[in-house]
C-alpha cells in the first residue's frame, strides 16, 4: 500500500511548524529516522523492497520523485510538500531520482535496519513477490 499522508501542520506570519507523532499521524512506532541530503545530480537512490519495513517519506526541502513497482505496475510519485509524508508498507521496488539538490528526504520507519529485510536484486524481487 502507498498512500499520501496529511502531516499536521500549525503557521502563522512567523512561519510553519509540522507535527510528526507515533500513532496519530505516522501509523506506526518509530524505531527509525533517517535522512537523505546533499544529493549528486542524475543518481538514482533506493534500488531496493523491503519484505516486512513501513515507511514514511517526507521531503522537507526540495522535490524527488519516487518510483513504485509492485512487479506489474509502476507508479510515479513526485514529493515537494513537507506537510505531506508518503506511507508505504508492503513488497514493493522503489527508486529515488531528480534529488533536487536543496532536497532533504527525511524517512520514518518502524523497524531499526536489518540486513536481511533488503531484496536489493531486481530479479530476487519479481521471485519473492510471486511466493
Amino acid at each position: 500500500m502507498i498512500k499520501i499522508l496529511d502531516i499536521e501542520t500549525h503557521s502563522d506570519e512567523r512561519g510553519s511548524l509540522s507535527v510528526i507523532e507515533s500513532m496519530k499521524n505516522i501509523p506506526f512506532d518509530i524505531k527509525r529516522i533517517y535522512y537523505l541530503f546533499s544529493n549528486q545530480e542524475g543518481v538514482v537512490r533506493g534500488k531496493h523492497a523491503h519484505k516486512n519495513l513501513k515507511q514514511v517519506y517526507i521531503a522537507v526541502s526540495g522535490t524527488c520523485t519516487i518510483t513504485f513497482d509492485d512487479g506489474i505496475k509502476k507508479t510515479e510519485i513526485i514529493l515537494n510538500n513537507p506537510k505531506q509524508g508518503l506511507f508505504i508498507d508492503g513488497v514493493v521496488w522503489r527508486e529515488l531520482s531528480n534529488l533536487s539538490k536543496d532536497c532533504v528526504l527525511l524517512v520514518l520507519a518502524d523497524n531499526v535496519f536489518m540486513e536481511d529485510d533488503y531484496i536489493n536484486d531486481y530479479s530476487e524481487f519479481l521471485d519473492y513477490i510471486k511466493k
